[in-house]
């Protein structure tokens, strides 16, 4: 196998020059498993939440208002770091955000090995459990993964799986029926639908059906407010998953509450605008951070925005790299019209440098 530099630089990213550390590969080892695993409907492995400890009610997961999809932060080599994460995490629940979604698209999820994505899950139950709902992200497209990794989340103690529809290899509308009942059999699921990355909107046909399902909490819904009140006014529960649309989703059109990325900036800010009333004063005041947040694909702003607040390192995992200088300026700007007092950290935000981030290609 090649060997890799510690200190190589990663060049080509116009004329920004970051930092790069690569490290030799950790490879899971492969293994085979009969056909029959991934395809009868009764395969079950006995790792599900009834089975390990009392389920969160229904009634409980239904209730929250404000999750926050919590970005995990990394140390220069690229590893978890736990301790700058327990931070965020209580820098949420002072804030009063209710749920906790744990290595989901803004966690970066897709960055991780499933080893990894369980272990930070059982690491967010078993240091704040019983502060607060722990959502963990277990989707996949592939089945057979998806069922594994809702069964091992569960046996450490989330109280809800978060589940995005099989993306690339995408499914028929059967498909996505048979895809989700193998997971809602084994504890309350999330349904997770934004079009904009899988390139495949969950009908409304195919949510009337899983509806019936009893493990089904609700749905995470990312494509317009219309399509939240329907299902609203289905009885369905609805969270926007749109930080720009959610002042208006949740007084305009019935939603249950928000699945926020702001929240990591300005959780109290956020769960105000959940708690509050309507308040188009502060839903404008804050359009331009939403705006700014997702003008390039979503974690990457955000986590240029923490390391700017000096609540994380300024490391990236590929092949996400932080934005332009211009736009982290616009971030500074945006951080003292809004005012400082409103954004986690206690450290002035600074524009930092190209050098200073660290950019990680082998994890």
């Amino acid at each position: 196998m090649a060997s890799y530099s510690n200190s190589a630089l990663l060049r080509g990213l116009g004329s920004r020059v970051f930092r790069s550390i690569t490290s030799n590969v950790n490879r899971r080892s492969s293994y085979w498993k009969a056909p029959q695993a991934t395809v009868l409907p009764s395969f079950h492995r006995p790792m599900s939440t009834s089975e390990v400890k009392e389920r969160t009610s229904m009634e409980d997961l239904r209730s929250v208002r404000i999750v926050t999809a919590v970005k995990t932060p990394y140390l220069p080599n690229g590893q978890f770091d736990l301790d700058t994460y327990d931070n965020l995490v209580n820098m949420q629940i002072a804030s009063g955000i209710e749920g906790i979604l744990v290595a989901g698209t803004t966690g970066e999820g897709y960055l991780m090995t499933w080893d990894e994505q369980i272990m930070l899950i059982a690491h967010t139950v078993n240091s704040f459990g019983d502060k607060v709902k722990i959502i963990g992200n277990a989707g996949s497209n592939c089945t057979s993964e998806a069922i594994t990794a809702t069964e091992q989340g569960f046996a450490v103690g989330m109280d809800a799986a978060l589940h995005i529809n099989p993306y690339y290899g995408k499914t028929s509308s059967d498909g996505l029926v048979a895809h989700y009942n193998s997971v809602l059999s084994i504890g309350p699921v999330i349904i997770y639908n934004v079009p904009t990355r899988t390139a495949h909107d969950i009908s409304p046909s195919v949510v009337e059906i899983l509806a019936k399902h009893p493990n089904l909490v609700g749905i995470k819904e990312c494509v317009n407010n219309d399509r939240v009140k329907k299902y609203i006014n289905e009885g369905l529960y609805v969270w926007t998953g749109n930080d720009e649309e959610s002042h208006d989703a949740r007084w305009e059109y019935g939603a249950t509450g928000l699945h926020s990325v702001a929240g990591n900036l300005i959780p109290g800010l956020m769960r105000e605008l959940m708690f509050g009333g309507k308040n188009p004063t502060l839903n404008s005041k804050l359009m331009p951070l939403f705006d700014w947040l997702f003008h390039v694909p979503a974690p990457i702003a955000l986590n240029t925005a923490l390391a700017q607040l000096g609540v994380i390192r300024p490391v990236f995992r590929l092949p996400h790299v932080p934005i332009p200088v211009e736009k982290r300026k616009e971030f500074v700007k945006l951080v003292k019209e809004i005012g400082r007092e409103h954004f986690v950290g206690e450290k002035d935000v600074q524009v930092l440098d190209d050098n200073d981030f660290i950019v990680v290609a082998r994890y």
